[in-house]
């Protein structure tokens, strides 16, 4: 949602003292201050996320009443679970405005204080209100990353089991995609399926696209995709950069320094198989491939040595394939050109790894011939099925190589993008993995899944 936001002018509210709002958030940009919800030309009431990573709530730009948690909220992984709730008629002040955070109601704040009582908020009052970004604002502190199953409620202060629940087998909390409430006047239900913004409740309270481009992912709350991980990485190529990684964290880039950079994925895994498609579309310093946990434990963090002993690395323009410390000494792979689509297949269970071009698979590989791995790269290069076996956890990779020129990678992870580019094939559905939930430009090897929480759960 990069400059992307959402506006509308609410109606007369059946209660503007109480209300209740309900998002699901996943966060991948944490460097600067982050809007989820705001209402009003000055003065505003907003919910935001600092670039420390604390939760914000203002009632009146925080003259009316504030919260500012202690707890911070950086994980750029994974979805969160807002939920506001107010009820301004309470006696008791602390009851007038209820924070949760995946379920948890938040009680220790660094700075909090709550509305007088009976005070009407701008929230649900007759103004403009903004999904992604600061009320009437074209460069407010927008939302960056996703956003699901929007709920706002006119005049009902409801529960936060409303709208989720603890999974009883992980202990996690989950969403209820369809909460059973009544919505009141300026009550409204978006991005429930999908990127639409057409009221979802009975109501018809319908959102417009004020700014930028509001694109559709597989990514949801109850499916995370793997993204390129904003935690999981290293290089002065992206120190201090705030946008080396873009489009949901799925488009990894870097600008000419004198650096080299690595990204990870933000899923690993050490059983089970998994395919992945990323489009180069600038190759001419840039590695792709898989790395094991250890790679960022090296004090040097040197590509030559250590680094290279912890993964397998794919340089298009050399062409070359590196692994253990040296090329790994085969041509039968070759190399890949700027906007071409990159197959890769990972089969942990019989630890194979195959790489493909452009809907087909390089060295007649066969990523379903299980334990005789045809075509594999372990059995063709020095990169061999012990080396994989060992690595015990495996995550998918790219890479900045050089200090001249940039790199860049979309990568596809079955959310259904490059970059901000839907797949198109298959009368514009793309192909679906193991999981049935994933969107591919190509189909995927049978038996291959995403790398999802669905898809690691088959």
């Amino acid at each position: 949602m990069a400059n992307t936001y959402l506006s509308k002018t609410l109606g007369t509210p059946t209660n503007n003292k109480k209300w209740t709002f309900s998002a699901w958030v996943k966060r991948t940009h944490i460097e600067s201050v982050t809007t989820i919800f705001s209402a009003g030309a000055s003065n505003m009431d907003a919910m935001s996320f600092s670039a420390a990573g604390i939760f914000n709530f203002y009632v009146n730009a925080g003259n009316s009443g504030r919260f500012a948690t202690t707890r911070l909220f950086r994980d750029s992984t994974a979805w969160y679970h807002v939920f506001v709730s107010v009820d301004t008629t309470q006696g008791t002040a602390s009851d007038r405005m209820k924070l949760y955070i995946n379920g948890v109601q938040e009680t220790s704040f660094a700075v909090v204080s709550y509305p007088s009582q009976n005070y009407d908020t701008k929230i649900n009052s007759s103004v403009i209100h903004t999904l992604g970004g600061y009320s009437e604002s074209s460069s407010g502190e927008f939302w960056r990353g996703a956003m699901s199953h929007i709920n706002f409620i006119d005049g009902t202060q409801y529960a936060v089991t409303d709208f989720g629940e603890t999974d009883s087998t992980t202990g996690e909390w989950k969403i209820k995609t369809s909460p059973s409430v009544t919505y009141g006047n300026n009550g409204f239900f978006i991005l429930k399926d999908g990127n639409t913004i057409t009221d979802s409740s009975p109501n018809s309270n319908n959102f417009s696209l004020a700014g930028g481009t509001l694109t559709n992912t597989n990514d949801c709350p109850s499916n995370n995709f793997s993204t390129w991980n904003l935690h999981d990485r290293w290089g002065g190529a992206t120190a201090g950069n705030t946008d080396f990684l873009v489009n949901g964290n799925t488009y990894f880039k870097t600008t000419p320094d004198s650096s080299k950079a690595v990204v990870r994925s933000s899923i690993g895994v050490s059983s089970g198989k998994y395919y992945c498609e990323f489009k180069t579309t600038e190759i001419y310093r840039t590695w792709i491939g898989i790395l094991n946990r250890e790679f960022f434990t090296s004090s040097t963090n040197n590509w030559w040595t250590t680094g290279l002993q912890s993964g397998f690395f794919w340089y298009g323009n050399g062409p070359s394939l590196y692994s253990g410390g040296s090329n790994s000494g085969t041509s039968n792979y070759g190399g890949y050109a700027n906007n071409d689509i990159v197959m890769m297949a990972l089969d942990m269970d019989n630890y194979g790894y195959y790489l493909g071009k452009n809907g087909s698979w390089l060295n007649s590989g066969d990523p379903t011939s299980g334990s005789s791995r045809t075509g594999s790269v372990t059995e063709e290069t020095n990169f061999n099925t012990t080396t994989l076996s060992n690595y015990g956890e495996v995550f998918f990779m790219a890479g900045d190589s050089s200090a001249a020129g940039v790199a860049q990678v979309q990568a596809n992870f079955g959310n259904g993008y490059f970059g901000t580019t839907a797949v198109t094939t298959n009368s514009g559905n793309g192909y679906a993995g193991a999981d049935g939930k994933s969107t591919f430009n190509y189909q995927p090897p049978t038996g291959y899944s995403a790398l999802s929480t669905k898809g690691l759960n088959l």
